[in-house]
């Protein structure tokens, strides 16, 4: 749905600019909430096969989809805010203010354990089953 409302949004901006294009960051919401919606469904189908227990797939699945969706809401704040047009140029700015730089480096830090923590978990987990390799 973040994928068809933020399309949504990037044709008006793109209807009313005077070149049809959409702010950066509004266009990049509205790609990575249609990517990371395939993504999750391939999770749902590693974690249906995973040979880890309900609970492990659980924790990996949300610790993957949680920061998937931090992602998308960040890009959707730059789109709203049109703060930037690269978050990772220093000063890190959100709106009119500016984040810390450990700050901007924790939150990519836990976004990665967290995007390929979980993934890796639950792909691992839906070879050992393929392959009769049980926890």
């Amino acid at each position: 749905m973040t994928g068809l409302l933020t399309g949504i949004w990037k044709y008006r901006c793109m209807a009313t600019s005077q070149h049809a294009t959409a702010p950066v960051y509004v266009d990049i919401a509205h790609r990575s909430a249609l990517l990371y919606a395939f993504a999750a469904i391939l999770l749902g189908q590693l974690a249906a096969h995973s040979a880890f227990s309900a609970t492990v797939n659980l924790v990996a699945a949300l610790s993957a989809l949680v920061f998937f969706g931090f992602a998308i809401v960040t890009y959707i704040l730059h789109g709203l805010l049109r703060d930037t047009e690269n978050q990772f140029e220093k000063p890190h700015r959100l709106g009119r203010g500016t984040l810390p730089g450990w700050l901007f480096t924790l939150s990519m830090v836990g976004l990665i354990a967290g995007e390929v923590g979980g993934s890796l978990t639950l792909g691992m987990g839906a070879m050992m089953k393929i392959w009769g390799v049980m926890p």
